[in-house]
């Protein structure tokens, strides 16, 4: 498990800006048996692939003009209970973090896995999560 002190300045890049934590498996069970969509960014120490998905995420959901129900954020190596239990609904895609996961009505609708954040920009990101928030959340 990650140190607290290097892990929370990344998590507040997203709580500061409205995504609630996902932080035990409860938290995952009730966010995935609400109706509606719901973001989940999966968030992570890796300063190469994180560095530009949180940026990428927060720019979908400041610029996107449909945006999911629900927006949520859990940290890889830390909220570990709460990550496991994400990833049951995630399969078949194997383990990835970070990663950005939307769910309609409890169901994975679209996903976005490390290596399809890696060497893309944060306006790439963004521009991959509003073209699905456009075919999900309405």
């Amino acid at each position: 498990m990650y140190p607290a002190e290097i892990v929370i300045p990344m998590k507040e890049e997203l709580t500061e800006n409205g995504f609630q934590e996902l932080l035990t498996p409860s938290d995952v069970d009730t966010l995935l048996s609400e109706k509606g969509t719901a973001l989940v960014m999966i968030n992570s120490v890796c300063g190469c692939s994180a560095g530009t998905a949180r940026p990428g995420v927060l720019l979908a959901v400041h610029h996107a003009p449909v945006k999911p129900t629900f927006i949520t954020t859990t940290f890889a190596g830390f909220d570990v209970d709460a990550l496991k239990k994400l990833r049951e609904h995630l399969l078949p895609y194997p383990p990835s973090s970070p990663a950005i996961a939307l769910f309609k009505d409890g169901q994975l609708v679209h996903f976005i896995e490390r290596h399809n954040i890696e060497g893309r920009s944060a306006q790439m990101i963004a521009e991959n999560l509003i073209n699905a928030f456009e075919t999900h959340c309405n």
